[in-house]
């Protein structure tokens, strides 16, 4: 399983890492729209809601891990393009460790916590009960989601995007079925919801250790390479921990103003859930594409192939900057009829929630543009060891543009979502500004060491 990403055309390179990358991102996003897009046809707003707070909560959670799980892609990457080949099962024997150990800390920590994150939440009356159903079920299979994302990890690391992208393919039909059974057939709710998402996110780790136990995946992994190694365990440490907590932030702002859209009633709160689900659909392209980034340079720098990392980055805005142009084109003609797809007209209050997620659409849309090309620059500077920088331009982003602007607007422009959108792309768009200077330094400093 073990590819050479080091030769070859980058930009065919690019796009044959990328796309099956994109088709996992997908499926996994297909998760949480399946679960609002089901919910919907057989529960009402409160439903609605519930699952849309509890699902964005568990996403936080769940970039939160793949971000820390980004110093093994990086590692393994960078072992795998120097030959380093007991580095590289090292690093995976350490990753496994580590996150074993994380998701069981997790998995306890949460449970005792669910009704306070509810609470801070600020989970609309009706939508109390489903949301805490939801998150205790989700928080017991903490352990199977961090499993897969240890193995995706892995599987990247070593140059192969396609083993990943079918064990979340069959954990996705399952997942849309089991969805059916429990929350159409038996009437479960947002429970039903939690159930199928955990279950399925189970069967696609068995289905992984399975492959791995059949198939050999070029790297011989020992009983000592599970043991801590202090070097190792910071470098994974080193390069994860700004990455997940640089994710957590940008999720704990995507949390701040869903509180802020949930203080404002049910119809915004279940507008807001909705086009955070669509969004994530929508910035597949740029997510695909910092995790690309950041792969395929690590290999490249490991193989001192300098020049092949930064045209990986240029051809991976090109990519981002082009589907941010087309996803805006096509929000601004048709946002309502998509925000429309996840509401049962019959209900109370459905009109409103289209009208009010199609202006949070408007203003939210122009943010894929921006955020493409922050997220290539992210991938490389992790890809160099240096995931500091993506984590401080996101934490001024955050706290210069997003939350404060997202409040403004939410306090001051009470009839509408659409200034609300516009928050989270002003703050990408600081994001571009400092990580075209950072690269630009990294440029001369280059220049002047040689």
């Amino acid at each position: 399983m073990e590819k050479n990403l080091t030769t070859g055309s980058v930009f065919q390179t690019v796009l044959q890492f990328s796309l099956p990358y994109l088709l996992s991102y997908f499926l996994q996003t297909l998760y949480g729209m399946a679960d609002l897009f089901i919910i919907g046809q057989f529960n009402g707003v409160d439903s609605t809601t519930a699952v849309s707070i509890g699902s964005q909560v568990m996403h936080m959670l769940t970039v939160m891990i793949v971000g820390l799980a980004m110093g093994a892609t990086v590692m393994i990457g960078r072992a795998i393009g120097s030959r380093k080949l007991e580095q590289a099962a090292q690093t995976v024997g350490n990753t496994i460790t580590l996150f074993m150990v994380v998701a069981f800390l997790l998995m306890g920590g949460l449970l005792l916590a669910v009704k306070p994150i509810t609470a801070v939440m600020s989970t609309p009356a009706e939508a109390v009960s489903g949301t805490i159903s939801y998150l205790t079920i989700c928080f017991i299979g903490i352990p199977f989601i961090t499993a897969y994302n240890i193995i995706s990890s892995i599987f990247r690391g070593m140059g192969d995007s396609k083993s990943p992208m079918y064990f979340i393919a069959i954990s996705c039909a399952a997942n849309i079925a089991l969805d059916y059974l429990f929350i159409g057939f038996f009437g479960l709710g947002a429970a039903g919801a939690a159930l199928g998402t955990t279950l399925s996110q189970t069967l696609s780790v068995l289905l992984a250790l399975l492959v791995i136990r059949r198939q050999q995946i070029g790297i011989r992994l020992s009983v000592k390479d599970l043991r801590p190694h202090r070097e190792t365990m910071g470098s994974l440490l080193k390069i994860g921990i700004p990455v997940a907590l640089q994710d957590g932030f940008i999720q704990i702002s995507f949390i701040v103003i869903t509180i802020i859209a949930n203080q404002r009633g049910l119809n915004d709160a279940a507008a807001v859930g909705i086009v955070e689900k669509l969004i994530g659909f929508i910035f597949l392209v740029p997510s695909t594409m910092l995790s690309t980034v950041s792969a395929l340079a690590a290999q490249n720098i490991g193989a001192g192939r300098h020049d092949r990392a930064l045209l990986t980055l240029r051809y991976a805005i090109q990519i981002a900057v082009s589907w941010g142009v087309v996803a805006v084109l096509v929000m601004q003609l048709a946002a309502e009829p998509f925000v429309s797809l996840f509401v049962d007209p019959g209900k109370a209050g459905s009109e409103e929630v289209i009208r009010l997620g199609g202006q949070y659409m408007h203003g939210y849309v122009w943010d894929c543009i921006f955020a493409g090309i922050h997220f290539c620059f992210s991938g490389y500077f992790c890809a160099y060891g240096l995931s500091m920088i993506p984590f401080i331009h996101n934490s001024i982003s955050i706290v210069c543009a997003r939350i404060p602007l997202a409040y403004l607007a939410s306090t001051r422009f009470a009839d509408t979502l659409f200034p609300m959108g516009l928050a989270s792309t002003t703050g990408s768009l600081l994001s571009v500004l400092i990580c075209a200077g950072v690269f630009l330094w990294m440029v001369k400093r280059k220049s002047e060491n040689a």
